[in-house]
């Protein structure tokens, strides 16, 4: 009973992301596979969207990690897998666009929009100089309304 309450709570714990990866897809050169995992950790599932090839079951992305496997058998770079699958599908396919051109609208966006957002808060809660309109309201009555406003209140 205690190895099989041990296996199941191994089971819970073990890594979801092992079971996308096909058995027939794994090299038997550990050195190839584990670069294939690190790349296939690069790459977006285009079909599942922010998940990244390793973890996904589409059959997409299943074609990808052949892909990666094969162009590493034939001996290519790490980089050199990564800029074909990217040169085959865009820069969406990378999970990590990179710095340049119209990625640069991407990557900035958020920072500037945060960075506006925190100015637009400061100078409407903080902004200095700010004049309470019932202060100028109550200074600009007579004493005689004054007495009027304060009988209404008292009773």
């Amino acid at each position: 009973m205690k190895h099989i309450l041990s296996s199941i709570v191994l089971l819970f714990f073990l890594n979801l992301s092992l079971l996308a990866v096909e058995p027939d897809e794994i090299l038997l050169d550990n050195i190839l596979e584990n670069r294939a995992r690190e790349i296939s950790s690069e790459l977006r599932c285009l079909v599942c969207r922010n998940e990244n090839i390793d973890n996904s079951n589409a059959e997409l992305a299943r074609d990808l990690r052949i892909l990666v496997r094969e162009r590493l058998v034939l001996g290519d770079s790490d980089q050199e897998v990564i800029s074909y699958v990217h040169a085959r599908y865009g820069d969406f396919v990378l999970l990590r666009p990179k710095f340049f051109g119209s990625n640069m609208v991407l990557w900035l966006v958020g920072p500037i929009s945060f960075l506006l957002g925190m100015l637009l808060i400061y100078f409407m809660l903080f902004r200095t100089g700010r004049v309470n309109s019932s202060d100028v309201l109550v200074e600009q009555l007579s004493d005689k309304e004054k007495k009027e406003i304060a009988k209404f209140f008292d009773g």
